[in-house]
């Protein structure tokens, strides 16, 4: 029996996440996603996916202590992305740079301390490198800022509004992790090698950059572009889904009911409501989509996906359509150093086996 693409197969056990497509759950480490972007931060759910548990007070000081001190590029880290062609991909510098940084200090085996270096690091990467296309002066991190509103800053050289931070700290959260996903098996195979922390989110990174899993919302960007304004929206909608066109941001290929992640984010924009216009028309937009979809599709369970408020938080903050899967991967890279430690606790190299569909030739012909 065949599982191609290995769909379905179980091939280890966790303790750091868990989906259930049918009751549109994510759990982190036991709490239910929504419970967890109500009240904590950034820092405060990574410290959750690396240790288990959530931080005391002056453990999550001490958390962004760290990630404060190591989100500063070394200057032989900087030389690399300066040397690099300008005509690269974004998600391909941050995998050459991360790349870089495998030194003799990373070792089998894997360290939270390790995990922390990677994520201070990707977002100055992106920064860094964004700017410098941009021929703008490099903009170096800020101590007093929180690993969200810092990132914000170093890539517009301002201090972001509390409606943007909160949007996007949200979404960052709600993407940290997500199960045994093509980038998060990447990352333990290379980890069942004992091979080193960095070559393994380097192998995630390579997997992420493939439009099949880690491609950007711009659909849906798309979509709001041509919407606009709220009174055009039940429209363009009923003429996509009565075409039959595809409504980007609507459906997902695990949840089979409203994405909890997607529920996550609404609620955050709704408390964010008049505090931005972007954010408001995708709520609007959403609420008359699915009156559309439930008259026209009656019973095929579309809602809203992630991507469709994250593409919205993306425009709100006026984001760059190259810089989306960059920014998923500064989230992602605590869900994947996560299973990398978890690899390494109990760990057993990954061999599945294959089956051999070509010929049987006789040598003698040869």
């Amino acid at each position: 029996m065949i599982s191609q693409g290995l769909k379905g197969v179980v091939a280890t056990q966790t303790s750091i996440s868990h989906i259930d497509g049918e009751k549109g759950q994510l759990i982190y480490r036991g709490f239910e996603i929504r419970s967890l972007t109500k009240v904590y931060s950034f820092e405060e759910v990574a410290f959750l996916l690396w240790y288990g548990t959530l931080p005391t007070k002056v453990e999550l000081e001490n958390l962004k202590y760290e990630l404060k001190k190591k989100r500063v590029l070394s200057p032989s880290i900087k030389s690399i992305i300066d040397q690099l062609p300008q005509n690269m991909d974004l998600m391909s510098v941050i995998r050459t740079v991360i790349s870089a940084e495998g030194t003799t200090d990373y070792k089998w085996k894997p360290t939270i301390s390790q995990a922390i270096k990677l994520t201070a690091m990707v977002p100055t990467i992106i920064a860094y490198w964004q700017n410098k296309l941009e021929d703008k002066a490099s903009m170096e991190p800020r101590y007093e800022l929180d690993h969200v509103e810092n990132y914000l800053y170093m890539l517009t050289g301002s201090i972001p509004t509390k409606a943007h931070v909160d949007a996007l700290e949200t979404y960052m959260i709600l993407t940290l992790e997500h199960g045994m996903n093509a980038s998060t098996f990447s990352a333990r195979v290379t980890a069942s090698t004992e091979s080193d922390m960095v070559s393994a989110i380097t192998s995630a990174i390579g997997t992420m950059k493939g439009p099949l899993h880690g491609g950007a919302p711009s659909g849906v960007i798309e979509l709001l572009n041509e919407i606009g304004k709220a009174e055009n929206a039940e429209n363009v909608i009923r003429s996509k889904v009565e075409n039959g066109e595809k409504l980007m941001g609507f459906g997902h290929r695990v949840y089979k009911t409203h994405d909890p992640r997607a529920i996550a984010l609404r609620k955050k924009l709704l408390a964010l409501g008049g505090k931005d216009a972007w954010l408001d028309l995708a709520i609007h937009v959403e609420n008359v989509a699915i009156e559309v979809l439930n008259e026209l599709k009656p019973g095929r369970s579309l809602y809203t996906n992630v991507e469709f408020y994250a593409a919205a938080i993306m425009k709100s903050i006026d984001m760059a359509p190259e810089l989306f899967t960059p920014t998923f991967t500064a989230s992602r890279v605590v869900g994947w150093t996560a299973h990398v430690l978890e690899q390494a606790e109990h760990n057993t190299i990954y061999r599945p086996q294959s089956e051999y569909v070509g010929e049987f030739r006789d040598h003698n012909c040869l």
